[in-house]
């Protein structure tokens, strides 16, 4: 397909935007379109895609590109990252633009340091292969170039997997069955379900198939009383609802009021009754205190770095420096002291992350655990068995986007013994 001038142009101007990394990118992508609304749903899909390459692959692109002109940057993303052929490109490109192209091509086939070639900073990549050694971080940073998958999960309240499946199927979508989680569907491409008749009354909800493995180890019952801890827009606390049948009780708190209010359509489509969405102002608020020593289940879903969702996210890996972390674990350690002063005797707190950094996951453990004789670890594996999971990674849940086609994810069960 021929690209138009305006749509490389839009590009270009969206790149320059979110390289800025001043703010989240998908929140500059929709001031970005907010500013321009005129453009129709093709060319936002058309530069979405692209500014969220261009974040991907961001060192090597420059690399490459041997320039920090946005116009040029989008034509390297048009052609090395979605595939447009200088035929297609050939109206776009400028008189100015030739010499440097044949140099961009000649680039292409050079070889890149391993940082660059892994689209990570130094700081990262350095972090990554001491963690995993460098042929397996490359392994991973190879997994989170390419877009996320679009996983759904199923509201047992309202229908089955099977049932929805079905439905996807009449309405020409690849769905599948996610390899593990038991509720989750996998969609092929990106297509726009923001309208379908299964989001829109409540039968399935937009989850990331680790997101959803993570609700199964806090495995709530029926009469519990459970706290998602850090409960964001919610996408966890529906899920544990769903396992709760609507019943027992379940808070979802949040330090963040405008996320917190993103749960409230999605409760009322869910079915839902016995979520109570609460705003607290940190992790020793009143309204925590007051709930002291009663709680059966709490999930800890901490703040930090994100690293696991760089498909998703790949502003992150820019966005994030070397001294960040240590301001996020100082945070995570507040935050699961905090929180387990919910706990009841013989109750359960998961603490889980999205990263893949040892000091955001088994360090705060290990350090909670130190701090806390009455708590003990409890074998993650074992807990996803009870669920008729067939996923083991070791006594903690370690999810990989390389390994597990999922986003990466943390996540350990840590009881209170008395």
């Amino acid at each position: 397909m021929t690209v138009r001038a305006n749509q490389v142009a839009g590009l270009a101007a969206a790149i320059e935007r979110v390289g800025c990394l001043d703010a989240p990118a998908d929140s500059v992508l929709t001031a970005f379109f907010r500013a321009h609304p005129a453009m129709g749903q093709r060319d936002r899909g058309f530069i979405a895609e692209g500014a969220y390459a261009y974040l991907r692959r961001k060192r090597s692109l420059e690399a490459l590109a041997a320039t920090a002109d946005p116009h040029k940057l989008a034509i390297s993303v048009l052609v090395r990252e979605l595939g447009y052929s200088v035929r297609e490109l050939q109206p776009v490109l400028r008189a100015t633009d030739a010499s440097w192209f044949a140099d961009f091509k000649d680039r292409a086939q050079s070889t890149l340091a391993p940082a660059i070639v892994a689209d990570l900073p130094d700081w990262l990549w350095e972090r990554l292969c001491g963690v995993f050694g460098e042929s397996e971080a490359m392994a991973l940073a190879r997994a989170v170039q390419t877009p996320a998958p679009f996983d759904l999960r199923v509201n047992p309240l309202k229908t089955a997997r099977n049932d929805a499946l079905a439905k996807l199927h009449n309405d020409h979508l690849d769905a599948t069955a996610t390899p593990f989680a038991p509720l989750g569907i996998r969609v092929a491409g990106r297509p726009s379900f923001v309208k379908h008749p299964l989001l829109a009354d409540g039968r399935v909800e937009v989850q990331d198939e680790g997101s959803q493995l993570v609700g199964h180890l806090v495995a709530p019952r029926r009469s519990d009383m459970v706290v998602d801890f850090c409960a964001g827009a919610g996408g966890k606390t529906l899920l544990l609802g769903a396992l709760m049948r609507s019943q027992g009780r379940l808070y979802a708190f949040d330090v963040n009021a405008k996320r917190l209010a993103q749960l409230t359509p999605r409760l009322a489509r869910s079915g839902l009754s016995n979520v109570h969405p609460q705003v607290i102002a940190h992790e020793h608020d009143v309204k925590v205190k007051r709930l002291a020593r009663k709680i059966d289940r709490v999930l800890v879903d901490a703040p930090c770095s994100g690293f696991g969702t760089l498909r998703r996210n790949p502003d992150l890996k820019w966005r994030h420096t070397a001294s960040d972390i240590g301001e996020l674990t100082a945070k995570q350690a507040r935050i699961i002291a905090g929180a387990a002063t919910l706990v009841k005797s013989g109750g359960r707190l998961v603490y889980a992350t999205c990263s893949v950094l040892p000091e955001e996951n088994e360090a705060i453990v290990d350090a909670f655990l130190a701090a806390h004789p009455d708590f003990v670890q409890k074998d993650a594996a074992a807990e996803l068995a009870k669920a008729e999971i067939k996923l083991d990674t070791g006594p903690s849940l370690r999810l990989l986007p390389h390994r597990h086609g999922c986003d990466g994810f943390f996540a350990a069960i840590l009881e209170r013994a008395r």
